[in-house]
Parts: C-alpha cells; structure tokens; sequence
C-alpha cells in the first residue's frame, strides 16, 4: 500500500480566504462545498488552478513568456505535491455557427478521416458506383475491349458550358492538335473559328486516331499519357464506326456520363473549409431567404398608402418614381390595392426589369419615351443584407426573410460530391443528424459489412470514434446529434462535453477541477456523471469538485466545507473528512445533510388567478406538436431530464412569443401553431445564467443602477450645489471627478516585460478612485468612496431614509447578498452571486402583479440555505399574483412549486412530450416519470 499523497496548501488569502492551510489528499475524488461566496471558487480556481497554470507557464522561455502574457502569483505562500491542472468550468462555450458538438469532441473529424479513406463514392447523375483506372489498366481495357477496331482517343475540355471558344480553338491550334469533337462533331480547327455563344456546348479535342492492334501498343501508351495530360486526368475512347463514347480517368469518374470527383481528403467533408462546404449557405446549413409575405403583408392596402412595407408611403423619391413609370408601363395606379395590379407589373416590381416603351400623351398627341430600370425590391433587400457594414440596415433587411434550409445541400453544410462518399448506404451527414445512442449502435454492427480492405484501413479510426461515442453516453448525453450547434448546447452540457473529451484523452497524474459538473442535470444522470469522475480518479488522476450536490457529497473521498458564513463572514475551513465527519460537525452543510435543517414543504399549494396561457402545437426542435397550459398566478415548475426541450418550450417558444407581445422583441420563436391568453400578463422579465459585467469597472452597485442614485443623491447636497457638481462629478469612468492617475480604476497596472503585470494601488488616491475635490464631498459623513466601501447590510441602515436607493438596496440583502460590498468588481463575484444581483435587480423594479418571471436553473452556485433564501423571494413575488417559471431540476425547488409541468421521457429524439402536469403530489403518482420517482422520495 503505497503512502497517502497531499497537495498542500499554505497561506491562501485569494478574495475572501482568511490566510488558510490546507491538505487535499491526491489521486482522490474531493469535493469542496460551502455557502455561494464562501470562498470555495477562490480556492480551487483563484488559488490552486492558478498556481498550476502560472507553473506551467513559467516552464517556457522568457522569450516565449512575453506573448503569452505572464500570470499573477496568486495571493498564497506556498503550494507543494500540485500536478499539472485541467479545469473544466462552465462558461466556455464557443458561440460560432459553424462549432457543433462533432467538432468540439473530435467525432467528426475521426468521421472526415473514415469517410476520405474507407468510403465508395456513387454518382450523383445517375446513382452508379464510381470507378477509376491506371494508365496501365486502360491501356488493357482499351486493347482488350476495341480489338481490331478504328478508335479516336480524345481530352474533354468543355463540359456543357455558354460561350464562343474563339481563343480556346487558337490555343489547341498552337499545341499543334487539328482536329476537335464539337458537341458530338468530329470538324478540323479552322482559323477564327467560333460558337454560338448562347447555346451550351460540349467540346473535346482529337488527340490521335488508330487502329487497335498489338503493333499499337506503343504509340497508345503515349497517346494515353497526352490525353490524360490534356484532359485533365480523363481522357474519352471513340470507336469511330458507332461513335459511342466511353469515359477513363485516373481520378473517381462515373463510368456512363464521365463525370468525375476529385480524389477525397479530409477537407472534402469539412463544412469549414472552401474544399467541402456548400457554396450556397457557406457551410452553414441555412440562408436568408426574402419572404414576400412579410414585404406584402396585406395585400389590400395599395402602393401609395404604404402596402410595401420597405419603402413606406408614397414620398417624393427615385423609387416611387420608378414606381410610377412602371405603373404607367402596365396601365395602373398606385392607388390600386396590390392586389389588383397585374401579375406582370408585381414581377417588375419585386424582381425587377429593363425596357424602354413609349407613351402618347392623351392631350397633346406626343410620343414619349420612358425607361424602366428597376433592380426589383427582393434583390434590394438581399444586396442590403450581403453587402453592408451596418448592423442596423443588416436587422432591417434581415426583418424581411426567413432563415431556411439551404436549397442547394437541404441543410447538409456540404457540397453534393462529399455527399456522395458512402459507407454501408450512410454518408457522413447521415451520421452527423443521428443521436449519440443511434451512432453507437450502427458503429457496433459496421465491421461485419466492411470489405476486408477498408477493414485494415479503418480499424484504428474505428477504435477512436468508438471509444469517444462510449465517453458521451457514460456522461448522460446519448440524446445529442453530432450536427448540433454547440450554442445551443445549455451550460451544463458545454461541461459535460469537455468532461467527456478529457476522460476520451486518458491522460494519468494530472489534477483536474470542475465547477459543478451536475448543473443541469436530472438525478438519473448524476450516477452516470459521478462514475465518470471516478473513472477519472481510478485511472491515476487527482479530482478535485466544487459541487453542492448532494449525491456528489456522498460519493466523495474527501470533503472540505468552507464557511462559515459567505463574503467577509466566509473563507475558513469549517470542516474535512469524509462523508461521515462532514455530519458530526456543527455547520450549515451538515444541518442540511443529515435533515436537521430542511426546506420545509408547503401546507397547501396556490389556487391562482383562474387565468391561464395556452400554447399550442409547439414544434421547435425536438418538441413533438406540444400544447401545454401556464395557470398564472402559481408558481411553475418546468422538469425532466436534459435535453428532454424545457429551454425549447420556455426559452426558445413562450419567452421569444411574451417579450414580442410585451416589447415588440425582435427574437424569433420556434415553430408553434398558436396562443391565447396574452392579455393576462403585461411584463415578462427572464433571468438568465450569463455574468452581469465582464470589466474590474462594474460592480453591483452600476448594475443594478442604484449608482445613479447615490450620485444624484451626492450632487444634491448643499456643498456640491454651491461648487456647481452634477452627478457625473461622481462617475468613476468619466472625467472630471475621477482620479486621473489611474483613471478611476483604484489601481495602476505596471508592466514588468517578462514577468506577469503588477497591479499596485494608485499613489494619487490611494485607491479610492476619486480625485481629492470630489472626495470632500460629504453625505452623513461618508465620501462616494466611503460609499463604495460599505457592505450592502451597512448601506441599508445608512440609506433608511433614501426610499429609491433603500427599495433597491434592500432586494440585494433579501436575495442573501447582504455580505459584498457596493463597489466589489462583478469579476470577482461567483456565477450564484452574480444570478442573484441580476435577480435583485429586476425584483427591485415595482410588479405590477401581472408579471411573468421566467428563471432557468436559478439554483446553479447555490448551497442549501442559499437556496432557501431564494424560494423565500420567489415565494413573496408568487404571494403578489405574478407567475414564476422556474426550469430546474433541483428537488428542493421542484417541492415548492404549485404546478409542475413534466417533460420527457427521454433527451433528444425520445423527448418532446409533456408527460404529466399537476401539483407536485399528482405528479409523484406518475408511473413511468423519471422526475415523479425522485420526488416521491423527497414528498415522503
């Protein structure tokens, strides 16, 4: 038994560490737990991940350090036994089009290198098998098949194509050949000769004409090799009395019609790079395409009074001149309803034309001419959107068209010659629509049906693509296709994918930290994830969890709690052990665990308003036609297991259809039939999972604009009046009031050019931000700067009697925030911290007890008692008649709700039903409910 090996920790005082030591045993799975902003992230990311990777980095040369840009030394005496560090966190996902979740594990491009060396390519003209030749296999075939006979051998160069071919006729002349095929016409080359360059042509030249025979041998060896040459790696036999072609080529060619591939490399079937991707959509899948409803919505109303609706009513312009004189061309008025115009004129009108025409003045008895040149209103739109810098006109013309399934490659992302490479009947975008468990399984019976060459050829990339298929349905994402586009992929199952490629790399020793990896997760997964982690640690590598969860709790090595309190109350070690330490010791953690502590479940749930929403016939995605009811004044509770469409149904559907009720949003929602019910609701607020500011320069109090207050506040008293000081004196990002020195960032940045940047507090203001005039500025006291300082507990007492800066003041206390100061740096806040502000945020804006409020996963970050915390908001906002709608899969939450809507059974394909719909004790009774199994426990 080989000794017990620590990481040892010394001195953290990241944020809110209280200067801790800590040993965190190696090779083993440990979770690190605590209140949201105890200081668990500063720990595992700002501490220990950062040290790794500073270390890694100062293992290159100074003069590869300096672009790389050099990492702080986190705040930390000393880390020993620290292996190389993999974080896998939450945020990063990409959000280009053209990333999908083949691309990001790797499967696609092990299906690119398949496809380029294992598979038949068929013809796209007429479905035959392609073939190709040697120049010694058709100098055989050749002598074999025309034995004794008069052949002509020639080069295609034209393929039914426009054009005169003058120039192409002198070339061949100049390489000394005579004698060209025109359109199925032997006809010697003569000087200035030409086509008819309207009409499609095919054109092969006449290399040599012979007599097959033994003593030919020779010469058609050449003759092939000329041809070859010429043609373009095919070369075309004619036996000269039936005049029937046949086609050769070195490359992949089709055998009747002569059409041929170039030979297959990885890039043919990449829709990322020019060699394979679509022409038409760019690779993408989809085009805009302009729809003429949206230009004519009703065609009743006429031309004069604004029935197109991109050009408006008649003004005084080009356009409606153009307009008028094609009026004039086709004889009626713009005062017409569209729809009486002929079909001709609209077809000008849209499409646009060019004629000249001549008009009598009734009159006068004069012929005038007029010229229509018109580019038609749907090529408008098109060239606004293709060829402008504006975002603006780019929304405006994109307002008019409809995103669509490319025409050209039906949504395949390819070109159709990649299409046409198949294995087993499959090509590779076939495989990319399957979902994972479908892949697995057509992977599992391939080998009995490959050729025993494509066998050899293929058996290390079909170890590769199988073992990385295996990592995605061990980690519960067996509903994903391989053509999903990874924005689309929510937060939780981003991680999970990157989870899956590194347990795919099978790298040993390394230490790896995840930020809650079960966010987004239904209990029936989170086994599946928590054998995955132990795969993980089983093979030789170091796991290290921030996790609430507390199956994940349970499943541990090692436990370490932080606490006791969160912000300033927070970072200390309040316990460590396993399991069973964890719930002998007196913290809020283990209250939670062993029950002594418990989200109580409600005597009786809400009745409601009696108002409901009724959404109908909802298709996006995988949603199969679902109609579901919203009963308003409850709170909802939107469950089942990933990717069974809960974000499709509420975030891509009812959010999209209530904010362009409400708001006039520009979002589209997915494909429904309709909804009723609107008039009961006048404001939607969704509350979402990204962070609230990116920048040290915004901090809770500008986002939730209780800053502005507290400046005009400032401004108002009687010394800033009398020095003439408006609220912007008090803007740390404008000047005038600021600290010019580091411009109101409180530090100066010092560049130290092969060591990391030094961030030390500015001389001038000693931090504060603020120049020394605007600082002598006084409330109760209190500089701004004193101001920004204080906690939000501190700042509720301080500004009691301020009713604009209390009401917001006091939603940040309520949502259990009291302990982060007013001008702490949103980057240094955890993603369950920075959710609440956003939520106190739109909870401080008055209800109007009509309010829909749509919240997607707001537990992620929070422990037990946080969560508590949070119902208690969400329950007095239900008590005033708004709607909540939570999407979440934590039981404690799920508990609370007055009406559940549960969707399944399974992800992806399987999913897309409502399975049952009630109160949480109806939905318990479900039989076949995964979500109705869990919370029946959790009820009992």
């Amino acid at each position: 038994m080989k000794e017990q090996e620590y990481i040892e920790v010394y001195g953290a005082r990241a944020h809110n560490l209280k200067n801790i030591d800590v040993k965190i045993p190696r090779e083993k799975l440990v979770v690190i737990t605590g209140l949201s902003g105890s200081g668990k992230s500063s720990l595992a990311f700002d501490t220990i991940y950062a040290e790794g990777q500073r270390r890694y980095i100062e293992t290159f040369s100074a003069y590869a350090r300096q672009f790389l840009g050099g990492l702080e030394r986190p705040d930390v005496d000393k880390i020993d036994g620290l292996s190389p560090v993999i974080s896998i966190e939450q945020k990063t996902t990409n959000k280009s089009p053209r990333s999908t979740v083949g691309t990001i594990t790797e499967i696609y491009d092990f299906l690119r290198l398949l496809f380029s060396r294992a598979s038949d390519a068929y013809s796209y003209n007429t479905g035959e098998k392609m073939i190709s030749y040697s120049d010694e296999q058709i100098k055989e075939l050749i002598l074999s098949d025309f034995a004794d006979k008069r052949i002509a051998i020639l080069a295609p160069l034209i393929k039914s194509r426009k054009g005169h071919y003058r120039e192409l006729f002198e070339q061949i002349s100049k390489q000394g050949f005579v004698r060209v095929r025109v359109d199925g016409e032997i006809r010697e080359i003569e000087k200035g000769m030409k086509l008819d360059r309207y009409k499609t042509h095919d054109i092969e030249v006449v290399i040599d004409r012979l007599i097959v025979n033994e003593s030919a041998e020779k010469r058609l060896e050449e003759t092939i090799k000329t041809a070859m040459y010429t043609g373009n790696n095919i070369l075309m036999v004619i036996d000269v009395d039936n005049e029937k072609p046949r086609y050769f080529s070195r490359e992949l060619m089709c055998p009747t019609t002569g059409i041929a591939y170039p030979s297959p490399e990885p890039n043919t079937f990449s829709f990322n790079s020019p060699k394979g991707a679509c022409d038409t959509c760019n690779g993408l899948g989809i085009t805009n395409e302009v729809n003429i409803h949206k230009i004519i919505p009703d065609d009743s109303i006429s031309i004069k009074n604004g029935g197109i609706i991109p050009l408006g009513e008649q003004k005084n312009s080009w356009i409606f001149k153009q307009l008028q004189t094609i009026a004039e061309r086709y004889d009626f008025k713009l005062t017409d309803p569209i729809k009486k115009i002929p079909k001709e004129a609209l077809e000008v009108i849209l499409h646009g034309g060019k004629e000249k025409f001549e008009i009598q003045s009734k009159n006068l008895g004069v012929t005038r001419n007029y010229e229509i040149d018109f580019e038609g209103i749907i090529a408008f739109i098109e060239n606004q959107y293709k060829n402008t810098d504006s975002t603006s006109i780019k929304r405006w013309a994109k307002d008019f068209m409809d995103e669509v399934d490319c025409g050209t490659c039906d949504g395949n992302r390819l070109k159709k010659e990649a299409l046409h490479f198949k294995i087993t009947d499959k090509n590779i975008s076939d495989l990319a629509k399957m979902d994972v468990t479908e892949l697995a399984n057509w992977f599992s019976k391939i080998d009995k049906k490959l050729s025993e060459k494509q066998l050899i050829i293929a058996s290390e990339i079909l170890k590769e693509i199988r073992t990385r298929i295996q990592f995605l349905l061990d980690v519960g994402l067996d509903y994903l296709t391989l053509d999903r586009t990874s924005k689309s992929l929510s937060g939780g199952e981003a991680q999970r994918i990157r989870l899956a490629t590194q347990i795919g790399s099978q790298l040993v020793g390394v230490l790896y930290i995840l930020d809650e990896p079960s966010i987004g997760l239904h209990q029936r997964d989170n086994q599946k994830l928590i054998d995955s982690l132990i795969k993980l640690r089983d093979v030789g590598n170091s796991v290290l969890v921030v996790e609430h969860d507390e199956d994940m709790i349970k499943n541990a090595d090692f436990v370490l709690d932080i606490g006791p309190g969160a912000g300033r109350h927070g970072g200390e070690i309040v316990s460590e052990g396993d399991f069973k330490e964890l719930l002998s010791h007196n913290t809020l953690t283990a209250d939670y665990l062993a029950k002594r502590k418990k989200i109580e479940v409600p005597k009786k749930r809400r009745e409601g308003n009696g108002h409901t929403i009724k959404l109908m016939g909802a298709k996006g995605n995988n949603l199969k036609n679902v109609s579901v009811e919203f009963p308003l004044g409850k709170m909802i509770c939107v469950t089942g297991v990933s990717g069974s469409g809960k974000s499709t149904l509420i975030n891509e559907t009812l959010y999209p259809i209530l904010n362009a009720h409400i708001y006039r949003g520009v979002k589209k929602p997915m494909p429904y039939k309709k909804i009723e019910g609107l008039e009961h609701v006048d404001k939607v607020i969704d509350i979402d999972q990204s962070p609230i500011g990116r920048t040290p320069r915004s901090n809770p109090a500008t986002y939730t604009g209780v800053f502005s207050e507290i400046r005009s506040l400032f401004s108002k008293t009687p010394e800033a009046s009398i020095r003439g000081y408006k609220p912007g004196r008090f803007s740390f990002n404008v000047k005038g009031g600021r600290c010019e020195t580091c411009q109101g960032g409180g530090v100066r940045v010092i560049e130290m050019n092969f060591l990391p940047d030094v961030h030390v507090e500015c001389e001038t203001c000693q931090g504060k931000r603020f120049n020394r005039e605007t600082l002598e500025i006084r409330y109760k006291g209190k500089s701004i700067a004193d101001v920004l300082e204080m906690t939000i507990n501190h700042a509720v007492e301080f500004f009691e009697h301020i009713p604009k800066i209390h009401r917001k003041l006091k939603t940040i206390k309520d949502v259990g925030l009291g302990y982060i100061t007013l001008g702490q740096q949103s980057t240094t806040l955890s993603g369950g911290e920075a959710q609440r502000i956003k939520l106190a945020t739109e909870l401080s804006k008055k209800d109007t007890g009509n309010t829909f409020y749509i919240l997607d996963e707001p537990t992620t970050g929070l422990h037990f008692e946080d969560v508590r915390i949070l119902m208690d908001v969400l329950n007095k906002l239900t008590n005033k008649g708004n709607t909540v709608l939570i999407i979440e899969h934590n039981l404690d939450v799920i508990k609370l709700a007055d009406y559940i809507i549960d969707i399944g059974m399974e992800g992806g394909k399987k999913g897309g039903k409502v399975l049952t719909t009630g109160t949480p004790e109806e939905v318990a009774k479900h039989k076949t409910s995964y979500t109705a199994k869990f919370l029946k426990k959790e009820l009992n």
